[in-house]
């Protein structure tokens, strides 16, 4: 009987390509299937005349992506792939099983590194927002992406396809799995054993906290569709958003949202900031490090408000009765028996 090992060390005979037809009908097929689950049985009711211009709008822009990458060759990748295949750093290995294993672990791990630095960095974020500004989530969505975000990812690509010399079939197989994946993880519905299977891939619930209007939950969970990376890097955040898409406002009309994607965002100090909430769950998350050992639970607060105030105003101490208010309601909460007067100036 093979081991998984003994499995990718066999030499699979892998098709030289794959018909572009055949991809085609498959994504067609389960965008159908995935708009009628989530028509049928949607997680959350979402009002049906909004949907319909989030379906009217991210299927335009997805034509208009297809007809850009068009004029900049999309099938270069497939090129490079041809051409590249037997010089990469792969190309040393014997076994077509591990090639194929490693060509795509590197492809989804680049998709979850380039994710990150589309919300880190504010000039890669401009295009980025497009995606996120879809207040009504649903398959749909996986295409709402700017072409000048999809140009990069597409350079980024082709540069990992000549590193590693990733074979043409693999490359194809691999952008199929991942647009199932992006199509699937955004789809409205929810299902049993999506937490278990959370484990492994990135499933609805985790990628619609990635699309909360709160900074501190959309930077999470960006894996394209392993969890393994997030859970790696402890990126991976479970909790249910209260609001999806972005605090400013946006259009919703396909011509607008090409032109948004080419705006600035707002600096961090004009947009709206929850303090509370950020505070609370910084706060949370270093009890969560001591396993809830209790007795240190306004040493946790304190802490954790002087480190989200430095960050949000950039090291700046807050002296307001904002933040005095905060500090009072969240003692108050807490039910320790402290003189409010002993930590005012702190």
């Amino acid at each position: 009987m093979l081991s998984p090992t003994n499995l990718l060390e066999f030499d699979f005979k892998w098709p030289t390509v794959v018909p572009g037809e055949v991809l085609a009908l498959t994504l067609l097929m389960a965008f159908a299937i995935l708009s009628t689950l989530e028509f049928q049985a949607p997680r959350d009711k979402l009002p049906a005349k909004f949907l319909r211009r989030s379906y009217k709008t991210n299927i335009s822009l997805f034509v208009v992506n297809s007809i850009a990458m068009s004029l900049v060759s999309a099938s270069s990748l497939l090129i490079l792939a041809e051409r590249y295949s037997d010089k990469g750093l792969l190309s040393s290995l014997s076994s077509s099983g591990w090639k194929a294993v490693l060509s795509f672990l590197s492809l989804d791990l680049l998709m979850y590194l380039w994710h990150i630095a589309s919300h880190k960095v504010d000039c890669l974020w401009m295009f980025h927002k497009v995606h996120h500004n879809d207040p009504y989530l649903n398959t749909s969505t996986a295409f709402r992406i700017h072409f000048l975000e999809l140009f990069i990812t597409h350079i980024l690509k082709a540069v990992l396809v000549v590193i590693l010399g990733i074979e043409e079939a693999m490359l194809m197989i691999s952008e199929l799995i991942m647009t199932l994946f992006i199509m699937f993880h955004h789809t409205n519905i929810t299902f049993k054993g999506e937490k278990l299977l959370s484990h492994i891939i990135i499933v609805p619930y985790l990628h619609r906290t990635h699309h909360s209007t709160e900074r501190h939950e959309h930077d999470s969970n960006y894996g394209a569709v392993l969890s393994l990376w997030d859970r790696l890097f402890g990126t991976l955040v479970e909790q249910n958003p209260i609001e999806i898409g972005i605090k400013e406002n946006s259009p919703q009309d396909l011509v607008n949202l090409i032109k948004f994607g080419f705006t600035l965002p707002a600096p961090l100090s004009a947009q709206p900031v929850n303090l509370d909430n950020m505070i609370a769950e910084a706060a949370y998350y270093k009890a969560e490090k001591r396993s809830f050992y209790p007795g240190n639970e306004m040493h946790d607060w304190l802490e954790a408000k002087r480190e989200i105030t430095n960050s949000v105003y950039q090291n700046q101490s807050i002296k307001s009765n904002r933040a005095r208010k905060l500090q009072y309601n969240y003692l108050k909460f807490m039910n320790l028996d402290i003189n409010f007067r002993r930590i005012q100036n702190f």
